[in-house]
């Protein structure tokens, strides 16, 4: 007579589950982008407490236009990320921006018409690197590479050694001037604006999806009826189009057109994306991570500053922390894949 087995037993002999409010708490905290915001929490307290004048409200207004530039530049610079590319022309594109904004004031052109043509410029220098990357079929590295000198060369060619700072204070008041009542600068409102639209169309849309699928397998993707080529070029001349509007920025925040304006600046963004938790390899990672990378990057240094460490110091522990964000993933992946049961499943 076979056996039969009562809701009473099944119940007493099921395994208990947790609930789904725990487990996502769970997942949550030990997620990537958990950690990073644990880390960035702590790193506040720590600055507020170890660094004199960290915790004022003056310094938060100086520390989000520290990091304005980066935060726009890494916006874009995600999505291409998580395609399996990468950009690295980006502090180029603003270096040419800024020397171009500068010969143009020089000419006599007002800034009501150079703001429009140098963010045109922008999305035709992201463009090139698009064309290059999706038509003519290159890798990214070693496109962007190529075009990070060709670009930055250009902005010497077009300005040389010479600054241009005798723009209106209107403008250059008005790029830093605070939110009223608040110690926020307006640029802070705008980083968040496109934070959410990028966001948006990362997380809630079919494009968004697309994007992580052409990073874990463009053939496939290519397959399902999705424009892989297009997708990667129009991402392209986003990112030199907001690249461009951080060198407008840069330009103004700074009062002064030059053609090595932030030299340098892509290796801050890179790692600002990958500490955010955007693998190097394309197909994982998230928006709300990247800010939290951002604003790690930014707290860190910003927290050296003020207490007088070298500009050397700084470039090392953003070095560092690159190094970290490619390294660390590879190590939890290889460490999970240790712990797990290699032997055949239990009788149930």
């Amino acid at each position: 007579m076979p056996e039969v087995t009562t809701p009473a037993d099944s119940t007493a002999t099921a395994p208990s589950e947790p609930p789904r409010r725990g487990r996502a708490l769970r997942s949550m905290l030990v997620s990537r982008e958990g950690s990073i915001i644990g880390a960035l929490v702590v790193s506040i307290l720590a600055a507020a407490v170890f660094v004199d004048g960290f915790a004022s409200g003056r310094n938060a207004g100086f520390l989000i236009l520290d990091i304005a530039a980066i935060a726009l530049i890494a916006l874009p610079m995600t999505l291409v990320i998580i395609t399996g590319e990468i950009d690295l022309s980006v502090a180029s594109t603003l270096g040419l921006t800024s020397a171009v904004m500068g010969q143009l004031w020089v000419m006599g052109l007002p800034l009501e018409t150079i703001v429009p043509l140098c963010v045109a410029l922008g999305a035709v220098l992201g463009a090139v690197n698009g064309v290059l990357v999706t038509v003519v079929g290159l890798p990214s590295l070693a496109v962007t590479i190529g075009t990070m000198a060709l670009y930055r060369g250009l902005a010497y060619v077009v300005l040389g050694d010479r600054a241009v700072a005798d723009f209106p204070f209107s403008w250059t008041g008005g790029a830093t001037a605070p939110v009223p009542g608040t110690s926020i600068p307006w640029i802070g409102v705008l980083i968040l604006g496109l934070a959410l639209a990028f966001g948006v169309l990362l997380h809630a849309t079919p494009l968004g999806r697309s994007l992580y699928a052409i990073g874990n397998n463009a053939e496939a993707t290519r397959f399902s009826g999705v424009s892989v080529r297009w997708t990667k070029l129009w991402l392209f001349v986003a990112t030199g189009t907001v690249a461009s509007l951080a060198g407008i920025f840069w330009t103004l925040q700074y009062g002064s057109a030059r053609a090595d304006n932030a030299f340098g600046l892509e290796l801050s963004v890179v790692a600002a994306v990958l500490l955010g938790g955007v693998s190097i390899f394309g197909g994982t990672g998230a928006l709300p991570g990247v800010l939290g990378g951002v604003l790690l990057l930014g707290t860190i240094r910003n927290a050296l500053r003020l207490a007088d460490v070298s500009s050397d110091t700084l470039s090392i522990v953003t070095g560092m922390l690159l190094v970290v964000s490619v390294v660390a993933p590879n190590l939890a992946a290889r460490l999970r894949s240790r712990r797990k049961p290699t032997g055949p499943p239990g009788r149930r």
